[in-house]
C-alpha cells in the first residue's frame, strides 16, 4: 500500500513493464469464493506498522538499485511533475539534443497506455513502459524490473519518468540520482507551498512552459522563492 493515500501493493508483483513497440504481457485473471466480505478494519497502529514496513522493503531494494546503476557509470534521474506539466515533452527535446553523444534510455511510468513510450521511442531512445494500474507513483521494485528489461549500457544516461503526481513519489526511493521536479507556470506560484515534501525531496526544480508568462498569472520569483523556502538547497532551471 502507499504510506500517503493507499494505493495499492508495492512489490510490483503485477504491475506489466513492456519494452516500447512490444505487446503488453497477458495477465489471467484467478476468481476464487469467499464466505466472507473483502473488507477489514485495521487499528491505526496496525496501518503505520504495515507503512514503515513498506517503505523500508521499498528503501532496501532502492539502494541495491542505485548500487548496480552507480557501479556501471549509469545516473538516473526520477523526473516529477503534476500530470500535463510537460515531463513527456521535456524528455522528447533532450533526447534529441544529448542522443548524439550519450546513450539515453527511459523508463516511462503511467497508469496505463503505451503513449509516452512510443513517443520516447520516436524521439531516439529505448524506452519501457510500467503501467501501474490504480497505482499513482512508481517504486523500486517495479523500476527494478525495468532496469532489467531496459539493461541500460554502462555510463548511460537513464530517465525515469513518475507517474504525474506531487504527493507519493516524494516517500518513495527508486535508487536514483536526483529526483527532479518540473512545475509548468500554468499550476501556479504557490505549487512549492502545496507540495512541500516533493519540493524538499527533489535536487532540481525545472520550470516549464515559461513562454506562457505573458498569458497567465504567475510569478517566478516568488514561485521560486517559496522553492527555497522548503528547501534551501534546491536548484531551479528557467
Amino acid at each position: 500500500m502507499c504510506a500517503t493515500c493507499g494505493c495499492g501493493g508495492t512489490d510490483g508483483a503485477g504491475v506489466p513493464v513492456t519494452l516500447a513497440g512490444e505487446t503488453p504481457p497477458h495477465h489471467h485473471e484467478h476468481d476464487h469464493d469467499h464466505d466472507h466480505p473483502h473488507t477489514h478494519d485495521h487499528p491505526p497502529t496496525e496501518t503505520v506498522t504495515l507503512e514503515q514496513r513498506v517503505l523500508a522493503k521499498n528503501d532496501m531494494l532502492a539502494q541495491q538499485n542505485r548500487e548496480w546503476l552507480t557501479a556501471r557509470g549509469i545516473v538516473a534521474l526520477n523526473i516529477t511533475s503534476s500530470p500535463g506539466a510537460g515531463k513527456t515533452t521535456l524528455l522528447e527535446r533532450t533526447i534529441r539534443d544529448l542522443g548524439r553523444d550519450h546513450a539515453v534510455a527511459v523508463i516511462e511510468g503511467d497508469q496505463e497506455t503505451l503513449l509516452d513510450a512510443d513517443r520516447i521511442r520516436a524521439a531516439g531512445a529505448r524506452a519501457v513502459q510500467v503501467n501501474t494500474g490504480a497505482g499513482c507513483h512508481l517504486d523500486a521494485s517495479m523500476v527494478h524490473r525495468a532496469i532489467d528489461a531496459l539493461d541500460p549500457s554502462p555510463g548511460s544516461l537513464l530517465f525515469i519518468e513518475n507517474v504525474g503526481n506531487l504527493v507519493c513519489p516524494a516517500l518513495f526511493d527508486l535508487g536514483e540520482y536526483q529526483k527532479v521536479v518540473v512545475i509548468s507556470v500554468t499550476e501556479g506560484t504557490d505549487k512549492p507551498l502545496k507540495y512541500p515534501h516533493m519540493f524538499a525531496a527533489a535536487g532540481l526544480v525545472i520550470l516549464n512552459k515559461i513562454d506562457l508568462l505573458p498569458y497567465v498569472n504567475f510569478d517566478i520569483e516568488t514561485c521560486c522563492r517559496y522553492a527555497r523556502s522548503v528547501n534551501p538547497a534546491v536548484t531551479i532551471l528557467q
